[in-house]
């Protein structure tokens, strides 16, 4: 057994144990799993949420939950609702809001020209950057959907967590230091420099609001979402709340309180993540094989991979069940996408429109250099972290559990916290997640305010001052448009919020990092690097990659399509009736199943997608092994079919400013 799981044990025994694993002696396996919580059959849909999650799909998973064959761990089973003391939580959110509202009040009295609003007046240190990058890319899809993920579906949530750590890479390697040298305030000042600016900056705009409003209104749903499960607020006020305290934040902060939110943020959640992680390593006794070997022996696991995940009715022989949760296909079966799914991470980081915009905040290349080091670091720990949770999740809660709560397995982080802390009504429990609470709430006020600050640059930089007013606008009149567009696009926010509260979100996610690595990334790296590239690369690269995002993402997988529903569940019902048609008796969980599948059968036999279809006409749950290429090719075949004689003349300029900083403004002294 223990040759089976090495591979993964070596994988995740430095971010879950550390140097403690070297020197501690390994003790006896774990505490038995909780009796698991019944589950009922049900489409399953891992909500982010980025990214992570932020590409995560709905999946069907029918069946019912068995009961865990030992006795219940400590702490007791986990209930099928969470329920947080509702006094020491709104506490800590109030605690949180003050503390930031009061960075606001500090920051709005520093916040004078456009510079400042935009970019805090390029006087964040690296260190800081770096904090505050991380912070951008933690979101509570990280957060709360990925550690559900694996919870549910083993190693291929993983794989969504290891994901981000390459991404920085890439952009510490290739467009960090261009990027600071080269722009200002927004994608459309790094494209424009040697292109027809208006066209440009409109198109890119364009881009940028468009990646903006679905990671935004997916944060807002989620909100919405963990507000009205974990303290009974009416999803409505949630997100209006949320989106309040947004708009205040951007519109009389700027990026200087967004900064500083984001640090705070980023700080609680990795000590949260962290004293997590580690109470995970210390009830396995610091040993990851003997971990790793409960997870793949537990039978609550094994269960759920066979009914909920397989949906293998009866068990087939020789199949280890427990082993295919530490095996991957349970949630990406096509290996191609693992690798459209590696794409999107890997290159829509570097498109991220309130990831680059952070470029800008630092007074140098070097400072950018350092903040992606930074942040690369904090999220490399953070990912790995998460991964230790969702695994510990399973085996101390068990999926079945989990998923009795949430679908979606998005509230394991905050069971486990609550198990952790001694319980349910537990004092520790009450306080530990009540803790956890207000951490993902403080992380989902964090990036929705920089995704609003993005989109209203772009509107307000790129479409008013420098397409409508052509550039000649007073530093008091871009501020008050600038601050106008955040109130705009907050307002738009909460709207759409509202509107979709019923909506997949997951598609959201998706559809976020597959355009801005399809459309974003490569006009950026083209019009940075390549003498010929021009207008007619940058607006073809712009609009077929996000078009090609766009509509197979709607013809994906990653929808939801009543009809497959209804498929699986026929399945089920067949499986067990002729079962019973041979004479055998059915188990009451059996008989459950058998029940729910017949009444998903019927709800959804005739329905179809968002869009129309009865299935999926792209195969894959991610695009980006199609819509990157074409992103790619459209900018490159646009810009040799017109060619511009200005653009490769300016090159040598823009060459000379992104490699040495030259004609960069100084920081501004705050």
């Amino acid at each position: 057994m223990k040759k089976r799981i090495a591979a993964l044990t070596v994988a995740l025994s430095l971010s879950m144990f550390g140097a403690a694993a070297v020197c501690a002696q390994p003790s006896a396996t774990a505490a038995a799993p909780q009796a698991a919580a019944p589950a009922t059959a049900a489409v399953s849909q891992a909500a982010a949420p980025a990214a992570a999650a932020a590409t995560q799909t709905a999946v069907p998973a029918a069946g019912v939950a068995a009961k865990a064959a030992t006795a219940p761990a400590k702490g007791g089973a986990a209930p099928a609702k969470i329920t947080p003391n509702r006094g020491i939580t709104i506490g800590m959110f109030a605690l949180i809001i003050v503390v930031t509202m009061g960075v606001v009040v500090w920051a709005a009295k520093k916040t004078q020209t456009a510079s400042d609003f935009y970019t805090a007046g390029g006087g964040i240190t690296g260190f800081q950057n770096g904090w505050a990058i991380a912070g951008d890319y933690m979101s509570a899809a990280s957060f709360l959907g990925m550690s559900g993920l694996i919870s549910l579906y083993g190693i291929d949530g993983f794989m969504y967590a290891v994901g981000p750590m390459f991404s920085f890479i890439a952009i510490l390697l290739v467009i960090a230091e261009p990027c600071r040298n080269a722009g200002k305030y927004t994608l459309g000042d790094i494209l424009s420099f040697r292109s027809s600016p208006k066209v440009v900056r409109g198109v890119a705009a364009l881009s940028t609001v468009t990646v903006s409003i679905f990671y935004l209104i997916a944060q807002m749903v989620g909100a919405g979402k963990l507000m009205q499960m974990l303290l009974n607020i009416p999803y409505r006020v949630s997100v209006i709340g949320v989106g309040a305290l947004m708009v205040a934040y951007v519109v009389f902060g700027g990026m200087k309180a967004t900064t500083w939110v984001q640090i705070i943020k980023a700080s609680l959640l990795m000590g949260a993540t962290t004293i997590l992680c580690l109470l995970v390593a210390i009830k396995a006794g610091f040993n990851p094989v003997g971990f790793f070997t409960d997870v793949v022996s537990n039978s609550a696991i094994q269960e759920h991979v066979r009914m909920n995940v397989l949906k293998d009715v009866i068990a087939k022989p020789g199949v280890d069940y427990g082993q295919r949760f530490l095996e991957p296909g349970l949630f990406l079966k096509n290996p191609l996408d693992q690798i459209s799914l590696g794409l999107a991470w890997a290159l829509g980081a570097a498109g991220l429109p309130h990831i680059l915009m952070r470029f800008f905040t630092v007074p140098s290349a070097k400072d950018a250099r350092k903040s992606i080091i930074v942040a690369l670091f904090l999220n490399s720990s953070f990912f790995f972290m998460i991964s230790v949770i969702g695994f510990g999740a399973a085996l101390y809660l068990t999926p079945q559990a989990i998923s009795a709560v949430d679908k979606g397995g998005n509230m394991a982080t905050l069971l486990l916290a609550q198990h952790m802390g001694g319980g349910p009504g537990s004092l520790g429990g009450d306080i530990f997640l009540a803790f956890i609470c207000a951490v993902a709430f403080a992380t989902i006020l964090a990036v929705v305010s920089g995704l609003v600050l993005a989109a209203s640059a772009a509107i307000a930089h790129d479409v008013y001052v420098n397409i409508i007013k052509d550039g000649k606008a007073d530093q008091q009149l871009q501020v008050k448009v600038a601050r106008i567009t955040s109130l705009f696009v907050g307002t738009s926010a909460i709207v759409m919020g509202l509107m979709a509260e019923k909506e997949n979100v997951v598609a959201l996610v998706a559809l976020a990092f597959a355009v801005a690595a399809s459309g974003n990334f490569p006009v950026i790296m083209l019009s940075l690097f390549w003498r010929k590239f021009n207008t007619a690369g940058i607006v073809s690269g712009l609009v077929v990659g996000t078009v090609s995002a766009l509509v197979l993402v709607m013809v994906s997988p990653v929808m939801t399509y009543p009809k497959k529903i209804a498929a699986d569940a026929k399945k089920v019902v067949e499986t067990l009736e002729k079962k019973q048609a041979g004479g055998a008796v059915l188990v009451e969980k059996e008989l459950q199943a058998l029940e729910k599948s017949r009444t998903e059968y019927v709800k959804n036999k005739d329905g179809k997608s968002m869009v129309g279809l009865d299935a999926p006409i792209f195969p894959l749950k991610n695009p980006g092994i199609v819509s990157v290429p074409l992103g790619f090719l459209a900018a490159v075949f646009g810009c040799l079919l017109f060619r511009e004689r200005r653009a490769e003349e300016m090159f040598d300029e823009i060459d000379v400013r992104q490699n040495t900083g030259i004609g960069i403004a100084s920081a501004a002294d705050h």
